[in-house]
């Protein structure tokens, strides 16, 4: 990437970023734990890839792929016993691992191995790991990691652009004041936390009059932190407001095909005692979804009919071009089949450093 003006940026076109073919190995949502009860299977598409997901007699959640491997049948027409599957077709049995432990007909079961894939359980929802072993846990913020949170879902959707798109949104500096109206100048601080996080912050004047910053200043009179919590590319986790209010908003996206999304909102606030911090809590919980509902409204508009393409990047795209930059530098995979993309398809990671995200109007 190189800057041709004061104002205008030349770069090279992204080969995963908003890519309708390739996601990033990590964790993705699958349901909300509540949607799966003790003893229930349930089919369910993630990615492209065809799964089952069942809950044991010992409440854990096992996922593996949906076919059974000796004739094909669709594992989610069985039932659950304990802790194992039994397949509806032949009665074959495969355990949380995904081990066939039972073949009727047979004296002993063959060593056939389902495949099965890392789960975990947080914030109300059930959350897959793409890949063999999961390189770290949930989605997180940094600084709030040991932390319990009060969670309220909000709003399910599914829109006409890839999530890569939909994620950059909460860092589009100039959206908020041609969208929002909000008539704030917000610059961003890059932290790269890991390789498969990236974190941007801005502490926006609370002297502004935009209607937005007068509702937050009815609390306090404090600064206004906003902060975004990347992961993937495709989850991100926004904190907004002064500290000892500040609520968290979780954007969990997952890609369909046709390069398309399907996303859940939840809204997060770190745990208070008794009954009066629950009731706290549980009132600005409800207000930031009245609030967050109403303000991406303008939005989901433009996510129907964009066809994005950053043809044009100008020096107030500049954190936009640091997140497609860390995008790039993730380990892709392919959607559908789970694969690494191949090395051919991909930027390869020495060109990486032609990426420069740096961008100054020296």
């Amino acid at each position: 990437m190189t800057i041709n003006s004061q104002n205008n940026i030349s770069m090279r076109k992204p080969k995963i970023f908003n890519n309708p073919e390739r996601f990033i190995e990590g964790w993705y949502w699958v349901m909300p734990s509540q949607n799966l009860r003790i003893g229930e299977v349930k089919p369910v598409t993630i990615l492209g890839r065809n799964l089952v997901v069942y809950r044991g007699q010992d409440n854990r959640v096992v996922i593996c792929d949906a076919y059974c491997p000796h004739m094909g049948a669709h594992l989610a027409e069985g039932r659950v016993e304990g802790k194992e599957l039994r397949c509806f077709f032949h009665h074959w049995k495969f355990n949380e691992q995904g081990i066939c432990v039972e073949i009727p007909c047979l004296d002993e079961p063959l060593p056939i191995k389902l495949k099965t894939w890392p789960t975990d359980e947080e914030y109300g929802m059930i959350w897959i790991w793409t890949g063999e072993t999961p390189q770290h846990r949930l989605p997180y913020i940094p600084d709030l990691a040991e932390y319990e949170f009060d969670v309220a879902f909000g709003f399910h959707f599914v829109k006409n652009c890839h999530p890569n798109v939909v994620m950059m949104n909460a860092i589009d500096a100039q959206h908020f004041n041609t969208v929002h109206q909000l008539g704030l100048n917000i610059v961003f601080d890059k932290q790269e936390y890991h390789h498969n996080a990236i974190i941007f912050t801005n502490i926006t004047d609370p002297r502004r009059d935009s209607n937005f910053i007068k509702l937050i200043r009815a609390f306090s009179k404090h600064p206004i932190t906003y902060s975004i919590c990347y992961w993937y590319g495709s989850t991100n986790i926004v904190t907004l407001g002064p500290d000892f209010l500040g609520f968290h908003i979780m954007f969990a996206l997952r890609l369909l095909a046709e390069g398309k999304t399907e996303g859940r909102t939840i809204f997060m606030m770190k745990k208070r005692r008794g009954i009066l911090g629950r009731l706290f809590n549980k009132f600005v919980l409800w207000l930031a979804k009245v609030v967050g509902t109403n303000f991406v409204k303008g939005d989901s508009k433009i996510f129907q009919t964009i066809r994005f393409d950053l043809k044009t990047p100008i020096k107030a795209d500049h954190s936009i071009v640091q997140f497609i930059n860390h995008v790039e530098r993730q380990k892709p995979l392919m959607w559908g089949t789970w694969q690494l993309a191949r090395v051919r398809e991909v930027e390869p990671q020495e060109n990486h450093n032609k990426w420069r995200d740096d961008l100054t109007n020296d």
